[in-house]
């Protein structure tokens, strides 16, 4: 949002013009300064002068003698411009004036005629982009002599305000100098709205037939005017803010929709038959030609503002072309009203229409401001429009919106800032805000209707601390039984930090995917995964539904790496997955994915490490249980994302947690990405609920004892099987379990393999010997023979 700093001024004396220490000022209120440019004239040395004859050239059918006065004599102009009649006031560069680029304005003879200067248009001056014609300027606003840079409202600044969504008070020129008025405990200035009515009593009527979406109507009738283009200081001020000006009638209802942020809609009255407005629902498959020119299909969600016949205007969102004003507008009904933000957005988003109007609407407008905003214009029309306010101001009201009030109990700031703030204090920042507050324990504190976002007690703890100043608040070391991080939370952070350490970057993806994507990763129809939730909203129609895995926008990012020439790749997300639920909201467990590509990373002087497979996917998932100190096995499992015999089912603390192995080569290819591509996905839930490791357990000082065992299996027996066949022999002295080689082939019978691990034991309290290992060794081959039907075929 742009705001002026001399329109900011219009409302309070600012103590300050450096744009610099009002956007620190801005910052610390919440409103962020996006950034600021200064606004001065591009030119000098231009008049204000009055045309007193116009002459014809002698050797120019197109060119005009014309004769100016600027109130120190005569000046003979050459110009080619038809736009101007004697009696107008125009802006005239005089011999030695510069204008924007440089250019120096002098003496010249055009076809045999010397020209003393020149009148300039809009475009010539730097001040907008019509160069059809001259400026013809309001004599009233611009005397005739004067500099014509100094009646300009310039110089300016003008801040470009991020303004938050639940700030509906902030959408405004009026609504941003009410908060820097109670930063600088200035006061704050009300808008000249002072409505001098004349004539019959209108005879406009309007009837609200759902109060729901519309709580208050007000319209005002203005009559015997005259459109045409708006005086220039409205122009420009409508320009720095980035509207464009149409007429002096539509202009002021842009005007005072920035100046209060009160949106409002000017209708040619004689184009209403009746005279009459019906705020109603729209009839199923109605349609309507908005300002745009665009012809909108609605709904019965829809609300349109209407004449007995036919909808005139979509609620707080657009106007209709059949009652736009136009040049030869003489009588206008000005609405202004109060539409329900809820549907003001659904209408909007359903029509793909977002404006000015909407964009306040939509966030909360207060309701007691139409009075206000309609007396604001109807005299600003009535004055730039040579208009007369007809008497009759209908206000349909029928229930009206009460202020909320809060109690906030008087320890309540220092609870929550950690700062000593008596109840007068604390009501006195508040005060300045324009909330009204009693009593002293609890503070009982009406809140204004202008802002909707303050509902209880630490609402109105986050106002006292913007006006209090957040750099006048000390930190503090939190206190108290909660301290410190949840263990939940603390495990999440260990689990990101360690998937940072095992070389994965970590990503986020947006949580939207397509019925593309289900077939991209070839799950069947009967998969919990090919079941996503369908958003009523979609953001286009291919994501039109709520992610069930986190696997394709990984895959998505490893094809956009390769894309990219960076073929080696590792990354990781943790976020939420959506499934169907037996209520309204969907099921939203948290999971944890993670994928790698392309060759894994060593030293140049390294042997060639190898590209990533489903070993690796295995050992992240190895390096995760040690990390959180669980006990973990990893079995072979189906997949149909997944490799049929390169994946794994990996089970921790006795419970299956996910899945790892490597991607199923026709997934790898519907996602564009070559080679392998090791993966996996966790339930982060089951791995955030992992009992803690139950304390510190010293090392044991003396040396360990490395040996391997190589056994003869089926062909069948996973290896994780053997794993945890040997650790569960070892007993407590077994502190790894490594799998080093896997064998097939003569000499062993067909149908086997050799699977051979490498264990490493210690005791904690003496040195292993002989007596120790052999034992262990013995008890290890006959737990295989037993469970397995292994035959240990060696060792060392």
């Amino acid at each position: 949002m742009l705001i002026s700093l001399r329109w900011l001024r219009e409302f309070v004396d600012l103590p300050t013009d450096d744009p610099a220490e009002l956007s620190e000022v801005l910052n610390r209120l919440g409103l962020e300064v996006e950034g600021w440019r200064q606004i001065e004239p591009a030119f000098r040395g231009v008049i204000v002068a009055v045309v007193t004859a116009i002459g014809s050239h002698p050797d120019a059918d197109r060119l005009r003698l014309v004769t100016l006065d600027t109130g120190s004599g005569p000046h003979s102009v050459v110009c080619g411009a038809w736009n101007f009649e004697v009696g107008a006031t125009v802006p005239l560069a005089l011999p030695g004036a510069v204008l924007p680029g440089g250019f120096e304005v002098g003496e010249r003879a055009i076809r045999g005629v010397v020209s003393a200067g020149m009148i300039c248009s809009e475009a010539e001056l730097g001040l907008g982009e019509d160069s059809d014609g001259i400026l013809v300027l309001d004599e009233a606003d611009h005397p005739v002599g004067a500099d014509f840079a100094a009646t300009l409202p310039y110089p300016d600044v003008v801040f470009d305000l991020e303004v938050t969504p639940n700030r509906p008070d902030a959408m405004s020129v009026h609504g941003v100098a009410r908060e820097l008025a109670a930063q600088y405990q200035l006061p704050l200035r009300p808008p000249d709205t002072a409505v001098i009515e004349g004539g019959p009593a209108t005879g406009a009527s309007v009837r609200v037939e759902d109060p729901e979406r519309c709580p208050r109507f007000t319209a005002r009738e203005v009559r015997r005017l005259a459109v045409g283009p708006s005086p220039l200081w409205l122009r420009l001020r409508l320009g720095d803010s980035g509207v464009r000006p149409i007429s002096n009638v539509v202009d002021v209802t842009n005007y005072v929709t920035l100046e209060l942020g009160q949106p409002m809609h000017a209708f040619d009255l004689d184009r209403i038959p009746d005279e009459t407005l019906v705020i109603r629902r729209a009839a199923p498959g109605e349609r309507l030609i908005t300002l745009d020119s665009v012809k909108r299909e609605l709904t019965d969600e829809d609300l349109l503002v209407a004449s007995p016949e036919r909808g005139l205007a979509l609620a707080g969102i657009m106007g209709g072309e059949d009652s736009e004003i136009s040049a030869g507008t003489t009588r206008i009904l000005l609405e202004v009203a109060h539409f329900s933000a809820p549907h003001v957005l659904l209408s909007g988003w359903r029509q793909g229409l977002r404006t000015e109007a909407s964009a306040r609407f939509e966030r909360g407008v207060d309701p007691q401001l139409p009075p206000m905003a309609s007396a604001r214009a109807a005299a600003l029309i009535a004055r730039l429009a040579d208009g007369e306010v007809a008497p009759g101001f209908i206000d349909v009201y029928p229930r009206p919106v009460e202020p909320v009030v809060v109690e906030m109990p008087a320890a309540e700031p220092r609870r929550l800032l950690g700062v000593d703030l008596g109840p007068g204090e604390v009501s006195s920042l508040l005060e300045r805000l324009g909330f009204g507050v009693s009593g002293e324990d609890p503070l009982s504190v009406v809140v204004p209707t202008y802002r909707p976002d303050v509902t209880r007690p630490a609402d109105l703890v986050e106002e006292v601390a913007r006006i209090y100043g957040y750099d006048r608040i000390p930190a503090t070391i939190p206190h108290g039984p909660g301290r410190g991080l949840a263990v939940s939370e603390r495990r999440r952070r260990r689990i990101c930090s360690v998937m940072v350490g095992a070389g994965y970057h970590e990503i986020i993806s947006f949580p939207f995917m397509g019925s593309a994507d289900m077939g991209r990763l070839g799950l069947d129809a009967g998969d919990r995964r090919a079941a996503p939730v369908a958003m009523r909203n979609p953001l286009s129609d291919d994501q039109r539904s709520l992610r069930t895995t986190l696997l394709p926008g990984l895959l998505d990012a490893v094809r956009l790496n390769q894309a990219r020439n960076r073929p080696s790749v590792a990354l990781f997300e943790t976020g939420l997955v959506f499934f169907p639920g037996d209520g309204e909201l969907p099921d939203q467990p948290q999971r944890l994915a993670f994928v790698a590509a392309g060759r894994r990373p060593a030293p140049a002087w390294a042997e060639d490490p190898g590209e990533r497979d489903a070993t690796d996917a295995v050992g992240t998932g190895e390096t995760l249980a040690r990390a959180l100190g669980a006990d973990w096995s990893v079995e072979q499992g189906e997949d149909p994302v997944f490799h049929p015999g390169r994946c794994g089912v990996v089970s921790m603390g006795g419970h299956p947690v996910g899945v790892v192995g490597e991607v199923h080569p026709a997934t790898a290819a519907r996602f564009d990405i070559a080679g392998r591509v090791a993966a996996g996905e966790f339930d982060l839930d089951a791995l955030l609920a992992l009992a803690e490791p139950s304390g510190f357990v010293a090392p044991s000082p003396f040396p360990p004892v490395v040996f391997d065992l190589a056994f003869e299996l089926a062909e069948t027996v996973p290896a994780g099987g053997l794993v945890a066949a040997v650790r569960e022999a070892g007993g407590s002295s077994v502190e790894e379990v490594r799998l080093f080689d896997v064998f097939t082939g003569s000499p062993l019978p067909p149908g086997t393999k050799s699977l051979a691990v490498r264990l490493t034991v210690r005791h904690a309290e003496r040195t292993l010997t002989d007596d120790d290992v052999v034992p262990l060794r013995r008890a290890v081959a006959a737990e295989v023979e037993k469970r397995l039907g292994g035959r240990l075929r060696g060792g060392s």
